[in-house]
């Protein structure tokens, strides 16, 4: 049943059946009604004279808890294009992963890299699908033979497209650095630095934003994916060492249980060869 339920084609124009649902709900939970993960990141992206410049920050964060330093946020999708994920990480990677096996599939047909305007498309039909179930923000940059492109995609299937782009939760900060700095037929190392600045302009102003800084450029020669592109000023050093001392914790109970195992004898006999029997 689940099965067919998940093969049906979906129906056409919105779908409001969850907002009658938390309305059902609502009474069950006394007062205290389930609140949603806060997530940062800050990415973006700059199209400049030869092809595209992706960045993103790499902490992860769980709500107050900054659960990995080293987050890699700029996924491969095709050899001519990489995509910057903000929002949930799970879903992020899942769609990411999802849409870069299809275009392969594409790719192994056709004998070709894959056009940016069709990834864009097959990710505005997937978010659109599931009505912003899918925590994605998604920047994605490449190169194809129609030219360089950067697109946002929002977690409901929304679509823009701008010569520079920022999403997160550090993206009006950033936003601001490239709408000040940006001009068009930006060489490379003027579009490297601008979104460098722009992305450590996200992680200063925004607590979930921080650690390092990654880069990927993108033009026909190939990609340049740097990772590390600036490492963060502020490193933690620990200045007592956390060390204990065997005891330091008590033991309240203590249960032995013994296991029982059954020890089995295994005789292989070599098979009698056909030159032998004969």
């Amino acid at each position: 049943m689940a099965l067919s339920y998940v093969l049906e084609t979906p129906a056409a124009g919105f779908n409001f059946d969850h907002a009658a649902r938390n309305a059902a709900l609502e009474g069950l939970f006394d007062g205290q009604t389930p609140k949603p993960m806060k997530t940062g990141t800050t990415i973006a992206g700059v199209v400049f004279k030869d092809g595209v410049v992706l960045g993103a920050d790499t902490r992860a964060t769980s709500s107050e808890v900054v659960a990995d330093k080293m987050c890699a946020k700029i996924h491969y999708i095709a050899p001519n294009m990489y995509c910057c994920g903000a929002g949930t990480a799970a879903d992020t990677e899942k769609t990411t992963d999802l849409l870069s096996s299809n275009l392969t599939i594409f790719s192994l047909n056709s004998g070709r890299n894959p056009r940016v305007v069709m990834a864009v498309s097959i990710l505005q039909d997937m978010l659109y699908r599931y009505h912003g179930q899918i925590g994605a923000s998604l920047i994605l940059g490449g190169v194809d033979c129609t030219g360089n492109h950067l697109y946002a995609v929002g977690p409901y299937g929304s679509v823009n497209t701008m010569p520079y782009l920022t999403m997160g939760s550090g993206d009006l900060a950033a936003l601001g650095i490239l709408e000040d700095g940006y001009k068009p037929d930006l060489e490379l190392e003027q579009a490297k630095e601008l979104v460098c600045v722009a992305i450590h302009a996200g992680v200063m102003s925004d607590l979930a934003s921080g650690n390092n800084i990654d880069l990927c450029v993108i033009t026909k020669e190939g990609v340049d994916y740097i990772r590390p592109y600036q490492v963060s000023e502020y490193q933690d050093k620990r200045k007592i060492k956390y060390k204990y001392c065997p005891g330091t914790t008590p033991v309240l109970r203590e249960k032995v249980v013994p296991l029982e195992l059954e020890v089995v004898e295994e005789v292989v006999e070599e098979a009698m060869r056909w030159s032998d029997a004969a």
